[in-house]
């Protein structure tokens, strides 16, 4: 693989069992705008950029500058459809990119409708070894607020080790300070869960 980042070749999707992971393409804004707005009260909760309603046009600027950041391999936004109804699910990526180390962080989100089904553990999960296999990471970080233990839970349930709890670490959505867990899985351990599922 080449070292100049932007030379970098690898597939733009893949697919785990229920789930068609892809790079956003200019267009997808209309279907993520309806996503936000249906689960607009649960990322409020948690996520700085859903602070305000989401307009088509907002969603799809966005859209169309994590396109341009995947095709200059700076960032890696990814969107989930259902295989079986090809309806967006949610979205996931390989962001905070890091290629010296490689490192990655991983940050999900999924639509109301679709909550409780598994999807973000099953993305979190394909994007996890598509990062060791693809990108060859040497780590990678999942990074919540301790009280989110929903996030928690998906880095939990997939091995990732807590490292820490860093104290005041980040602002919450309501002006306060708050304490940040970071997860971490490094090349070693996939390795290991990886040798221990062929048993």
């Amino acid at each position: 693989m080449s070292k100049t980042p932007i030379l970098k070749d690898f597939p733009h999707s893949f697919e785990t069992e229920r789930l068609i992971i892809r790079a956003p393409l200019p267009g997808d804004g209309y279907e993520i705008c309806e996503a936000m707005m249906e689960t607009l009260d649960i990322l409020q909760l948690w996520m700085p950029w859903a602070q305000k309603k989401p307009t088509e046009d907002a969603v799809e600027a966005s859209v169309r500058k994590a396109h341009c950041e995947f095709l200059e391999r700076t960032d890696f936004r990814f969107h989930l459809y259902e295989k079986d109804t090809k309806i967006f699910v949610g979205s996931s990526g390989l962001h905070q990119v890091n290629w010296q180390i490689p490192k990655f962080e991983i940050g999900y989100w999924c639509r109301k409708s679709f909550m409780g089904k598994g999807y973000i553990t099953e993305s979190v999960r394909g994007l996890t070894v598509f990062a060791f296999q693809v990108f060859h990471a040497n780590r990678i970080e999942i990074r919540c607020e301790e009280r989110n233990m929903k996030s928690r839970k998906v880095a939990e349930r997939l091995n990732y080790q807590l490292e820490g709890v860093l104290r005041d670490a980040s602002m919450n959505m309501q002006g306060n300070l708050t304490n940040q867990c970071i997860y971490s899985m490094i090349a070693d351990d996939f390795r290991k869960l990886s040798l221990r599922k062929s048993d």
